[in-house]
């Protein structure tokens, strides 16, 4: 038989424990033009804001405590000062889940959301190349019926062209679920 001990006086309760290890921890850092450029752990936010590098502009409703010290517990921060971001995400790596965040996790030839996988438009035995205009997300039974052949070849049409994603998908990709107090930020 399991004996549970009683939680000590003042401290949340187990579920509310168990709802905040669910949520991860990830913060949405904007640039200091409020633009989102980032997201990071609860620690790396707590460790920017302790050296005044950013300030919180959206928090949760709970605090963070240390022996010495409560702090909001951080959803959004913004940075104090400006960062250059360089803006070829042309030169970003493409990774599988890059490619299905931007192509909206669904087979960019016939819509379905399963079995997804990368295919490449011209496939790379006639000459095309692993860029972001050249990869899409596809499914498994189309991207075997497409093989190693050309789209037109075997009667297959993209439902959009590929292209170089923004920035924002990046911010997807970092979190897929995205908190409602980031919503605001992410618009655009």
């Amino acid at each position: 038989m399991a004996t549970v001990s009683p939680a000590p006086v003042g401290s949340a309760p187990l579920l509310e424990h168990q709802r905040r290890g669910r949520e991860r921890g990830r913060v949405l850092v904007l640039n200091a033009t409020f633009e989102p450029i980032n997201v990071c752990t609860v620690r790396r936010a707590v460790v920017l804001l302790l050296k005044d590098k950013a300030e919180v502009i959206e928090h949760a409703e709970w605090d963070l405590h240390s022996a010495t010290l409560t702090i909001q517990r951080p959803m959004v921060i913004r940075l104090v000062t400006y960062v250059r971001i360089p803006r070829d995400t042309h030169r970003r790596k493409i990774t599988r889940r890059a490619v299905f965040a931007r192509d909206g996790w669904a087979c960019q030839y016939c819509g379905s959301r399963s079995s997804l996988t990368v295919d490449h438009v011209i496939p790379k035995s006639k000459g095309g190349q692993s860029s972001w205009d050249n990869i899409v997300a596809s499914c498994a039974p189309c991207n075997r019926r497409k093989g190693d052949a050309l789209p037109r070849q075997v009667g297959m049409r993209l439902l959009r062209k590929p292209r170089t994603p923004s920035p924002h998908v990046f911010i997807h990709v970092a979190s897929p679920t995205i908190p409602a107090a980031w919503q605001q930020y992410l618009a655009a």
